[in-house]
Parts: C-alpha cells; structure tokens; sequence
C-alpha cells in the first residue's frame, strides 16, 4: 500500500537505510503476529522478489523535528507531497476508510 516491502533501503525516490522497510514491536505478541503476516504473501508469492521488511524491536522513539511535523497540511503544494504522497494518502483513503481520521 504505502511502499514496495521488497526494496532495500529505498522507496519511492528516496534511498539510504533511513528509507528501510522496518516494523518495530514492542512485545513478542507483536513480533509473532508481525512475522507471520509477512510470510503470508510470500507463501502466496504476491510479490516476484523477497519481502526484506526488519522486524526489529522497538528501543527508543525519537519525535521528528517541529519543521516535520504536520508537513503535508502545512505544505499540500510541495513537490514531493504532490507527486509522492498525496496519492499513497488517496489510496489508502479509498482502501480504509474506516482506518481514516476524521474532522
């Protein structure tokens, strides 16, 4: 939905381990549920490559920075958001609805 889980380090136009596909869980429930809904689509072979999703544990959290924060709102006409994001947020918008904030 939101990313290719079978490219390492890179998505979209962006590269570096920075841009990883990575879960991170908290408890092992997490990380047993984690793992097997990865092996199901390679059990089904939705995809033609290897998923490299990490499933790592959670050890720390770290807040972007304020400038971060909100910046598709703040910035709806920015390339990237435009071209990148906007239309991963529709898709996911049509896909869950009931997932979706509302006003």
């Amino acid at each position: 939905m939101a990313h290719d889980p079978t490219q390492l380090n890179y998505q979209g136009p962006d590269h570096g381990s920075q841009y990883r596909s990575a879960v991170f869980y908290t408890n092992e429930h997490q990380k047993r549920i984690t793992e097997e809904y990865i092996r199901s689509p390679e059990r089904a072979r939705v995809f033609r490559k290897t998923i490299v999703t990490q499933v790592v544990p959670l050890n720390a959290f770290y807040p972007a920075e304020d400038y971060h924060q909100h910046f598709m709102d703040r910035n709806p006409n920015y390339p990237y958001i435009v071209y990148w994001d906007k239309p991963k947020v529709e898709h996911l918008m049509k896909a869950f609805p009931e997932l979706m904030e509302q006003p």
